[in-house]
């Protein structure tokens, strides 16, 4: 059996606020990826309305999923399952009526507290489900790297925009919450039209105006916000721009730096992958679409982003 004492370790976490973007087969891609160079990968689909996780990995939907946990109090660990790759594992998630906004908050926490220690003995992906809600949210913000997948549509750009404004917006208030100055910032939000606040930058350079300890926490908590990109089903180079353009837009209105990690084209082989319970890396292993999966995988792993597509 391989040795996977050196694999990599942490949880990543892939969103995006809008279903339908490919996030699965995003997860299901990298850790084929990350699984074949000798890690030892565990893929969670944390969608629990409408898990479709195991279709990209050639699996059934059998009995053992996340409703287990929640429901009946099973370990997380005793969910996991092998895939038909080495390295490469699986808990499933449950296509019910249960959707994340209805996990309590004592079971979100203890989903973070499993979550962290099944991060000791592997590189967790957590394929996050449509929505922003807080439970979404908390579970993206626990991640060690924070990836959001979109298409090159409106809504897709801007279902990316609301989850990331929420997403930072949490992250400030509990950074802030540590120094017990939290309400400052909740103020500073609810009375930012008499205030004449514009937007959410302005809200942000508000913090430090008044109170140098409020500023400097909050400008320390944004520099380290660090935001991997994707652009998923590209089918030309001005589709591929999309993310570089969410990548100014979030620097404007946020002031992040996000990195474009990297775009996946359309490939119609995927879904004929899903048909036939197949892993199209496995299948595919020369096309131009695993050629940019295994791009943009490394991308992540070192932190860079891809060249200015022209």
């Amino acid at each position: 059996m391989e040795d996977h004492m050196d694999s990599l370790k942490g949880i990543w976490a892939v969103g995006g606020g809008k279903g339908g973007v490919g996030k699965s087969f995003i997860v299901s891609a990298i850790g084929t990826v990350l699984a074949r160079q000798g890690n030892r990968v565990l893929l969670i689909d944390a969608d629990l309305g409408g898990a479709t996780l195991h279709h990209f990995l050639g699996m059934k939907r059998e009995a053992g999923s996340l409703s287990d946990f929640f429901d009946r109090g099973v370990d997380l660990e005793d969910l996991v399952v092998n895939t038909s790759l080495d390295g490469l594992n699986f808990i499933r998630g449950h296509k019910s009526s249960l959707g994340s906004e209805n996990i309590t908050y004592t079971q979100k926490n203890k989903f973070l507290r499993h979550l962290k220690k099944l991060a000791d003995e592997y590189l967790v992906l957590v394929d996050l489900g449509a929505g922003s809600s807080h439970n979404i949210i908390d579970t993206f913000l626990t991640a060690d790297l924070m990836t959001l997948v979109i298409v090159p549509e409106i809504i897709s750009v801007e279902n990316m925009y609301s989850f990331l404004k929420n997403a930072l917006f949490r992250r400030l208030v509990a950074g802030l919450g540590e120094i017990g100055r939290q309400h400052v910032l909740l103020d500073a939000w609810k009375r930012r039209h008499e205030n004449g606040i514009k937007g959410f930058k302005g809200l942000i350079s508000r913090m430090g105006e008044r109170d140098d300890e409020v500023g400097e926490r909050v400008r320390r908590d944004i520099a380290e916000f660090k935001i991997h990109l994707i652009v998923n089903q590209a089918r030309n180079n001005q589709e591929a721009m999309v993310g570089n353009a969410v990548k100014s837009v979030c620097l404007k209105y946020f002031g992040i730096n996000t990195l474009y990690s990297g775009y996946v084209e359309h490939d119609e082989f995927i879904s004929r992958c899903v048909n036939r319970r197949e892993i199209y890396l496995e299948s595919y292993p020369a096309s131009r679409c695993a050629r940019e999966i295994e791009r943009l995988t490394k991308n992540l792993l070192e932190g860079r982003q891809i060249s200015i597509i022209s």
